[in-house]
C-alpha cells in the first residue's frame, strides 16, 4: 500500500494542547461495523461494553526522557553546542539509545553534559539522528538523575506550541502507571479515572495488564512511499501468566478482548505463537500491523486520533478497514473532535474480516 492512502488534512486548531478535565470527560467516538458512528463521552464507556468483556491496559510508566545537554567545544574554533536528547530504548543499566538534535553536531566519542553530575558518552551512531550513549551513572542512580534533570517527552506538535510545565508531569501519565520504562505515554489510557475503573468493575468488565515500554520509534514518521518498506523499532514487553490465561480463557469462551491503546494491542498480537497459543513472559516486539493483517486476539480498540501517515493510523486501518477509517476521521474532523496525545478518544470494533 502507498503512504498517500493514510494522509488527511487536519485543521491546526483541533490539535489538543491540554487534556480534558476531568480525564473521562473527553469525547468518545464509537465505530461498529454496519452501525452509524456514535458520539459519546469516555465516562459512558461502561454503556458500550458488556459483562465478560476483557480490557487490557498497558501499565508502563513514562520517564522524564527529554534531556538538554551541552557538547563540549571540539577545537579552538567554535564553542559548546546545545543538544536535545530524547531517550527511546534502554539497553542496559547505563546505556540508552536516543535521538539527538542537531544530529549533525554530535559524533562518535563526544561527551554530552546534562549536569555537572551526569554525562553521556556517545558510543554508537545510527540513522535519523539516533545515537547510543553510555551514561556516567547506572541503575537506580541513573533513573533518579533522569527524573531530576529530565522533563516529560511531550510530542513535537505540542512542544512546538508551548513549553513543558509541571502540570504535564501529572497529565502525561496514566493513573495506573506502575512499571518505569516508557519514553512516550500510551495516551489512550490517559482518559481513565479511578471512578471510571470502578464503574467498569461494577459493569462486570474484566481488567488485566500488560507492560510495553513505549519507544519514540513508534512515532517516527514513515518516509517510504510503499509502507511495507518501513522498519519498526523494537520495544520491550512483559505479559504475566495471569493476563495470558485471562485472555486465552476469554477467547475460548467467545468473549471480547479490547485493547486500551495501540501499545496494548501490539503486545497482545505479539504473544500468539505459531500454533495460536497465548504465551506469557517478556521479549521485544517490532510488529508492524497494516491493512491485510489477520487479528488473532483483539476484537476492539480504545485509542486516540493519530497523525497522518503514521504507523498507528495504519494499525487502525487494519482493524476497522480503510473505508471505515476514512469515515471515522472525516466524522471526527467534521464534529470537531480534539486530536493526538491530549485529545479525545474512540472505541473501534474490528471489521468482520480482520
Amino acid at each position: 500500500m502507498q503512504l498517500s492512502e493514510f494522509d488527511f488534512n487536519l485543521p491546526e486548531e483541533l490539535i489538543a494542547l491540554r487534556p480534558a478535565a476531568p480525564r473521562d470527560s473527553a469525547r468518545l467516538l464509537v465505530s461498529k461495523p454496519n452501525y452509524p458512528i456514535e458520539d459519546a463521552v469516555v465516562s459512558a464507556l461502561p454503556h458500550y461494553l458488556r459483562a465478560g468483556d476483557v480490557l487490557i491496559f498497558n501499565d508502563t510508566r513514562t520517564l522524564a526522557a527529554s534531556l538538554k545537554a551541552t557538547r563540549a567545544q571540539r577545537s579552538r574554533v567554535g564553542g559548546p553546542v546545545s543538544v536535545d536528547i530524547n531517550l527511546h530504548q534502554r539497553l542496559d543499566g547505563s546505556t540508552w539509545k536516543a535521538f539527538v538534535r542537531p544530529a549533525k553536531r554530535v559524533g562518535l566519542g563526544d561527551v554530552l553534559t546534562i549536569h555537572d553530575s551526569l554525562q553521556a558518552h556517545v558510543v554508537g551512531l545510527g540513522d535519523a539522528g539516533e545515537v547510543t550513549m553510555a551514561f556516567s551513572k547506572a541503575g537506580a542512580e541513573l533513573d533518579r538523575a533522569i527524573a531530576q534533570f529530565g522533563s516529560m517527552p511531550l510530542p513535537p506538535y505540542i512542544a512546538r506550541k508551548r513549553a513543558v510545565d509541571a502540570q504535564d508531569a501529572q497529565d502525561y501519565q496514566t493513573v495506573y502507571a506502575r512499571a518505569d520504562g516508557s519514553v512516550a505515554t500510551p495516551t489512550a489510557g490517559l482518559h481513565f479515572t479511578p471512578s471510571l475503573l470502578e464503574a467498569l468493575d461494577h459493569a462486570g468488565v474484566e481488567r488485566h495488564w500488560v507492560t510495553l515500554h513505549v519507544g519514540a520509534g513508534t512515532f517516527l514518521p514513515v518516509k517510504v512511499d510503499n509502507i511495507h518498506d518501513h522498519v519498526m523499532h523494537a520495544e520491550t514487553y512483559e505479559v504475566s501468566a495471569q493476563t495470558a490465561a485471562a485472555v486465552a480463557r476469554a477467547k475460548a469462551e467467545g468473549r471480547r478482548v479490547i485493547a486500551v491503546g495501540t501499545t496494548s494491542l501490539r503486545t497482545l498480537e505479539s504473544i500468539v505463537d505459531p500454533d495460536g497459543e497465548i504465551t506469557y513472559g517478556g521479549g521485544d516486539t517490532s510488529i508492524f500491523i497494516t491493512p491485510g493483517y489477520r487479528f488473532k486476539v483483539v476484537d476492539g480498540l480504545i485509542t486516540n486520533f493519530h497523525l497522518p501517515k503514521s504507523t498507528l493510523l495504519m494499525l487502525v486501518g487494519a482493524l476497522i478497514g480503510m473505508e471505515a477509517l476514512r469515515d471515522v476521521y472525516r466524522h471526527a474532523i467534521d464534529q470537531r473532535y480534539r486530536f493526538y496525545s491530549y485529545g479525545d478518544a474512540s472505541l473501534l470494533w474490528k471489521a468482520p474480516t480482520s
